[in-house]
C-alpha cells in the first residue's frame, strides 16, 4: 500500500456501489483507480467525488495489468467553490479538458503545482483564470508560441508574423497571447469580457494544432455561456 495525492479529473460509476476514478497524481501523473463501495448508502465519502477535488488516498497494487484499488479517500483542500455557478462551470470545463490532454502524462510537478495554483486563483472569483491556465499548460509542455516582433500569431507554426494567418488570431488576440506568455504574474492580466469568447476559441484552435488527437471538450458550449 502507498499513499497518493491527486486531483480528480473524472469518474464513472461501476455497478451499484463502486466507481472508477481518473486522477492526476503528484507522485505518478495520470492514473486510473478502482474505488469500492463509494456509492453504498452509508458511505458519506461519495460527496468527495467532485471534479478537481484534491484527494489523498491509499493505493493497493494489483498483480498483472489490473487497475489498482484506492481506499481511505480524504479531501486535501476544501475551497468550497461549488455553490458559485460560474466557478462550478469553469471547474467542470477544466477537469474535462485535463482528463483528455493528460492521459499520457507521467509525473510532472510543474503541471501538478499549476493546477493547485489555478484552483487557488479561481477560488477568489477570477472568472478568466482558466484562460490563463490553459496557456500556462502549453508552456509547461513546451509547445507554447515563440515570442517575436510580429503582430499576428500563426497558430499552426506557433510563431508571430507580419500578416494575419487565422481569422481568430487578430492583432488584439495575438497581443494578449504574447502578454500572458511573457508576464511574471499572468493571472493579474485583465482580459476584456468582450474578447474572452474569441480568446478561448483561439486557445482551442492552438491546442488542435499542437496537442495530438485533441478534440473539443463536450463542456465547451456550457462554459461559453458565462461570457454572454
Amino acid at each position: 500500500m502507498n499513499l497518493q495525492n491527486g486531483f480528480l479529473l473524472s469518474y464513472l460509476k461501476y455497478g451499484d456501489h463502486d466507481a472508477v476514478l481518473y486522477c492526476f497524481t503528484e507522485e505518478e501523473g495520470f492514473q486510473t483507480y478502482f474505488l469500492k463501495g463509494i456509492y453504498a448508502k452509508k458511505n458519506k465519502k461519495k460527496a468527495l467525488l467532485q471534479p478537481l477535488n484534491r484527494l489523498s488516498f491509499t493505493v493497493n497494487p494489483v498483480k498483472g495489468n489490473g487497475i489498482c484499488t484506492a481506499s481511505r479517500l480524504e479531501l486535501v483542500n476544501n475551497y468550497d467553490m461549488y455553490t458559485d455557478v460560474k466557478i462550478n462551470t469553469i471547474v467542470f470545463f477544466i477537469s474535462d479538458f485535463l482528463n483528455q490532454i493528460l492521459r499520457e502524462e507521467h509525473k510532472n510537478p510543474g503541471i501538478f503545482s499549476s493546477v493547485a495554483e489555478f484552483l487557488e486563483v479561481l477560488s477568489h472569483h477570477n472568472y478568466q483564470s482558466h484562460l490563463i491556465f490553459l496557456i500556462k499548460i502549453l508552456k509547461i509542455q513546451g509547445v507554447a508560441p515563440l515570442s517575436a516582433d510580429g503582430k499576428y500569431l500563426d497558430p499552426e507554426t506557433g510563431t508571430y508574423s507580419s500578416g494575419l494567418n487565422h481569422q481568430l488570431f487578430t492583432a488584439e488576440i495575438s497581443e494578449l497571447w504574447k502578454h500572458i506568455m511573457s508576464s511574471q504574474q499572468p493571472y493579474g492580466i485583465k482580459i476584456p469580457v468582450s474578447l474572452r469568447k474569441d480568446f478561448l476559441d483561439s486557445i482551442l484552435v492552438y491546442y488542435h494544432y499542437h496537442i495530438t488527437d485533441f478534440s473539443i471538450p463536450a463542456s465547451l458550449e456550457i462554459i461559453q455561456q458565462i461570457f454572454e
